[in-house]
């Protein structure tokens, strides 16, 4: 039986974009949430048995999105996320997710939000999209 773990282990990496990729963790992130997706393909026909709903098994579209909010605490994480979203190139993204394994592939940054109280820290959030085929492996 796998213990719980802390939500502050769960890490965000960006790749620095070199052929051979070095990753930098995204500093400050507070929440971090990993979504995954497959939307289904309808296959039910007049003849389906029961007339119940059948669906083309291997046919779906398979999206993953990552959303993360927190401060500003390193500018080359700070950088990279910025730089990466105003170009909206593809990088390539760990997640990591403690006790459990990593999922790794290509990203693009879909939504990047500053804001920040008059009396408190500056914050940012964002928002990734999966780009292309995903790896998971686990621990």
């Amino acid at each position: 039986m796998m213990a719980g773990q802390a939500g502050r282990d769960v890490l965000l990496k960006v790749s620095n974009g070199e052929v051979t990729p070095s990753f930098i963790t995204v500093a400050g992130l507070r929440a971090k949430t990993i979504a995954l997706s497959a939307r289904s393909v309808d296959a039910t026909a007049a003849d389906s048995p029961g007339a119940w709903r059948e669906l083309l098994s291997g046919a779906g579209l398979k999206e993953a999105s990552v959303t993360g909010a927190g401060v500003f605490k390193d500018g080359a994480s700070d950088a990279l996320v910025r730089s990466s979203f105003m170009v909206q190139d593809r990088r390539i993204w760990q997640l990591i997710i403690p006790d459990f394994g990593t999922f790794e592939g290509p990203f693009q940054v879909a939504a990047l939000e500053y804001g920040g109280a008059h009396d408190g820290e500056a914050t940012f959030s964002m928002t990734l999209a999966s780009a292309g085929e995903l790896r998971f492996t686990p621990l």
